[in-house]
């Protein structure tokens, strides 16, 4: 038996001090994601029946480029977020937990990179 209160007891034990941080990621690039949703939906639906040569004058406008690169740094960032919560939730062995993490962030970093990789190169290929 002890004397100490629930919040002694509790005190001490510290805290994770990430779960504020990673509420308002989601939140900004939630956020972010929606002006940028909203430009691209337009872009597409004005690109309708262009070709490339179109589509790469259209990139070629470095305010475009930077807009796509932003946009696929939020969506996967947002994806990579929305994933960690569900694994974190729903997942309970404590390895599958750890590799499932592991493998959420690597793919989300390694399918941003290619994409903004792809921007690039039709951003600065020859038309």
């Amino acid at each position: 038996m002890t004397l100490r209160s629930p919040l002694g007891r509790a005190r001490g034990l510290g805290s994770a001090k990430e779960g504020v941080a990673h509420f308002w990621w989601q939140r900004m690039t939630g956020l972010a994601l929606v002006p940028l949703a909203l430009w691209f939906v337009a872009s597409v639906i004005s690109l309708a029946g262009k070709d490339y040569a179109q589509f790469h004058a259209w990139l070629a406008v470095p305010c475009n480029a930077m807009l796509m690169c932003l946009l696929v740094l939020a969506v996967f960032h947002h994806g990579q977020l929305g994933l960690q919560v569900v694994i974190e939730d729903y997942v309970h062995q404590p390895a599958v937990k750890f590799a499932s993490l592991i493998a959420v962030k690597f793919a989300a970093v390694l399918f941003a990179v290619f994409a903004i990789v792809a921007v690039g190169r039709v951003t600065f290929a020859g038309g």
